[in-house]
């Protein structure tokens, strides 16, 4: 049994595998129970972590290190990917509000943990972040500021003080949940919400939602538009619309419309618009009539092409001359999971589905084309993960220097990766770098970096978490903790209900959202009918992310 003995005692590189491996299969294991119907996840991994690191497990500080580092380099740039496409259109429209109302919140945290340090006088700087990201679920803001104290101070001098910080984390993570799930509900309590109410006025909204195709078939009952073409059909209707197919009523033959066809008296047209456009191809078309164009004997077919050729990535539908090249109409575009309108100006990305319309041999051309292999995007793309990594690290060296503090900010290792994914993510296609990765690879990667990094906090900060934690000072650390989370979101909430009449599911979505805390979300979709939750989550969650991470950063450097 000495090997046994040598193997959990030794300092080697097989020992900090053995201990890692246990503490994470223990600490997930642990996540998935649900107490109230909600699990952390992997939150446990670092509660683990501090419990192996209490009794005494030591993992070579080299190794510690850069496992955590590399962890979080991985955890952050996968969280860039996922949001970088999403990241600036988040801006757009109603997605200003519920930003602007998540950088209240996170603004109004950062002011309550300020003055919490300025007028207890008990909390080191160190320590009040460490709370304030423990607070808001945030651990890519931990990582953010304990980088930042190892670039400031050094390794060594570093040690201590991001050993506090995490003890802060861990000590206001528990209920800082709790106080973002407590907000929901009191909201819902003062506001006297209706929550079914609320839900059904989301799936009306959605009916009128601009992003989803109406497929809709009308007859040419007007004369005004006998014998116009297609392509002067756009000129006359300035809206977005495909038309997919047309029976012409002399002959009976189902086409695939090209931009010279006309179109004639009593034709039944099948056309692809929005929703709240219809009311105008009524008054300039004809009448809508219910048609099952499956039941038509004719060549022409509909079938969904997966975009995979590097070529095509960043090309316009309107480039690839569809109906001139290939006798093919697009009609819908699914983008991770939602439905577009094929218009002219939509760029392609790869891992798009495009829907096309025609003869089955052209369609089997223009598949060749787009590359059409599923297989290939199962492929990881570890040029762009990597070459992603190198620039990030570089923009997370450059000193920037900013007034009144004694030395230069960097983004650090957290922030530079997270800004050169979400660039990548956002405007890889232009330079030719194809940033597609599978939802569950970027789950895989995202965990894994998480689970890696949560782990070597636990261990790093367990030999002192119980003698700090479990006293008085620890039991302020949790008060502290639980209103720094609950007072920005009380007042936040109250005023996107009170003054804004903000949708339950919504209002939900943005308080999850400005915490990046997906138990929350949990318990908001499980409350809420439909995905009104989800969408204002990922709406609020780039921004909030990326301000968690840098604010921490500032933050630190500043009070220390």
């Amino acid at each position: 049994m000495d090997w046994i003995i040598e193997l959990i005692t030794s300092n080697s590189v097989a020992h900090a595998i053995f201990i890692y491996s246990f503490v994470i299969a223990i600490g997930m294991a642990l996540g998935k129970i649900k107490i109230f119907g909600i699990s952390l996840g992997s939150i446990f991994v670092l509660f683990v972590g501090l419990a192996v690191g209490h009794f005494g497990a030591v993992i070579d500080p080299n190794i510690l290190k850069f496992i955590q580092e590399f962890g979080l380099i991985l955890f952050i740039f996968s969280i860039g990917l996922q949001v970088g496409p999403s990241f600036f259109s988040s801006f757009k429209e109603g997605g200003l509000l519920l930003n602007g109302l998540a950088l209240a919140i996170i603004g109004l945290n950062i002011v309550v943990a300020l003055a919490i340090y300025y007028c207890t006088g008990d909390v080191k700087p160190n320590e009040i972040v460490g709370i304030l990201s423990g607070s808001v679920t945030n651990t890519p803001g931990l990582g953010a500021a304990q980088q930042s104290l190892i670039e400031t101070l050094g390794g060594e001098a570093a040690r201590p003080l991001n050993e506090s910080m995490s003890m802060g984390y861990a000590a206001a993570y528990p209920l800082g949940v709790v106080g973002i799930i407590l907000s929901m509900i009191l909201v819902k309590v003062i506001f006297k919400v209706n929550v079914e109410s609320d839900s059904k006025a989301v799936e009306e909204d959605r009916e009128q939602s601009l992003l989803k195709p109406h497929v809709v078939t009308y007859e040419v009952t007007n004369r005004l538009i006998y014998d116009c073409t297609v392509e002067r059909m756009h000129g006359i209707i300035d809206r977005n619309f495909v038309i997919s197919r047309i029976k012409k009523h002399a002959t009976g033959e189902v086409i695939v419309p090209k931009a010279d066809t006309k179109i004639e008296d009593h034709d039944l047209l099948r056309i692809v618009i929005s929703v709240q456009d219809e009311e105008v191809f009524d008054a300039v078309i004809g009448h809508k009539v219910e048609m099952d164009w499956k039941m038509e004997q004719t060549p022409v077919v509909s079938r969904r092409i997966v975009v995979t050729n590097n070529a095509y990535s960043g090309k316009k539908i309107g480039q690839l001359r569809l109906p001139k090249g290939y006798g093919l109409n697009a009609t819908r575009v699914n983008r991770a999971g939602v439905e577009l309108l094929a218009s002219a100006n939509l760029s392609l990305q790869v891992g798009d589905r495009i829907t096309v319309v025609g003869q089955l041999d052209d369609i089997n051309r223009l598949a060749s084309n787009l590359g059409n292999s599923v297989k290939r995007l199962n492929q990881p793309n570890m040029f762009m993960m990597f070459i992603g990594i190198f620039v990030g690290i570089l923009i997370g060296s450059i000193p920037i220097a900013i007034p009144g503090m004694t030395v230069p900010m960097k983004l650090g290792l957290a922030g530079g990766p997270l800004i050169a994914a979400i660039c990548l993510g956002r405007w890889g296609y232009k330079i030719k770098i194809v940033t597609y990765t599978s939802s569950s690879a970027n789950l895989m990667l995202r965990e894994l970096g998480m689970c890696l990094f949560l782990a070597s906090v636990g261990l790093a900060a367990g030999g002192k978490f119980g003698v700090t934690v479990f006293t008085a000072t620890g039991a302020r650390w949790v008060l502290y903790g639980f209103i720094i989370t609950f007072i920005p979101l009380m007042i936040v909430a109250s005023l996107a209900r009170g003054k804004f009449k903000m949708n339950y599911g919504t209002l939900m979505g943005l308080i999850s959202g400005s915490t990046t805390d997906p138990p929350a979300l949990a318990y908001a979709n499980k409350t809420f009918n439909n995905d009104a939750p989800a969408v204002a989550y990922s709406t609020v969650y780039p921004l909030t992310m990326f301000m968690r991470v840098i604010t921490a950063q500032i933050l630190i450097l500043v009070l220390a």
